[in-house]
């Protein structure tokens, strides 16, 4: 039955100290796990179900499921230490895991019960944690499920990946200016270069910049026939024109 309130009395004339120990009704119910198979999960106290889920994905991460016979369960060392087996049906699962399931841990209180009759004025006040039903988890579901507000959301999507976008476009020219603005030359210099290696890049220039604005680059011998294999397919290109103006192939 609910209650919003008891009392603690024991006849005598000593104070006298006693443990209170309160087992809170969690609906769904709750259950404590083995000590070994809550370090391995990460879950101190949980619901039957919710437990069964994190030991799925544990499975599943550390790839436990036997490739060859989907039934069965290949056991780590930390499996073998809790379960005592190399390997396991999934069949089995929940009746082992039944085993490992403890009653929660009660809520323990420490208090005075004191003859004295100034205390009897005083009272104490302890904080529970209890887990409730959140009111906005129907809402959500509703709201998520509701087609007008996927398309919503579909547009706010795309807002927010524009907005994205032109902040990164506007990140890039600040960092542009405030680069500039800090070292010009060198970062003239730096930019000069850069776009010399897309030049090269798109038109697939190979050479060494550093080398050909020098004029001793072009007083090497390979200079000679350089220059003549450049002319002649000048010329080549312009009889070729020709040819064509004029209708008629030039031997």
């Amino acid at each position: 039955q609910e209650t919003d309130g008891f009392q603690v009395k024991r006849p005598g004339d000593v104070s006298v100290r006693c443990t209170l120990l309160l087992m809170l009704d969690y609906q769904p119910p709750q259950f404590k796990l083995d000590p070994r198979m809550a370090r391995l999960l990460g879950i101190h106290t949980q619901t039957r179900s919710a437990i069964v889920q994190a030991l799925w994905q544990y499975i599943k991460t550390n790839k436990l499921q036997d490739s060859h016979d989907k039934e069965y369960v290949s056991c780590d060392k930390y499996f073998q230490q809790i379960f005592d087996c190399p390997r396991l049906k999934f069949s089995e699962m929940p009746q082992r895991l039944t085993n490992l399931l403890l009653p929660p841990d009660p809520i323990i209180i420490n208090h005075m019960i004191s003859v004295d009759p100034s205390d009897q004025k005083k009272t104490a006040c302890y904080d529970i944690d209890v887990e409730v039903d959140d009111p906005l988890k129907s809402q959500m579901s509703n709201f998520l499920l509701s087609t007008t507000n996927q398309q919503e959301i579909a547009v706010l999507d795309v807002k927010i990946h524009d907005t994205i976008e032109s902040i990164n476009q506007l990140k890039t020219q600040r960092d542009f200016m405030l680069s500039f603005s800090n070292h010009p030359q060198e970062f003239i210099q730096d930019w000069i270069k850069s776009q010399w290696r897309d030049y090269k890049v798109m038109t697939d220039i190979i050479g060494n910049p550093e080398e050909e604005r020098r004029a001793e680059f072009y007083h090497e011998p390979w200079t000679q026939e350089g220059v003549g294999r450049f002319i002649f397919s000048k010329i080549q290109q312009r009889r070729q024109e020709l040819e064509q103006v004029l209708g008629i192939r030039i031997t």
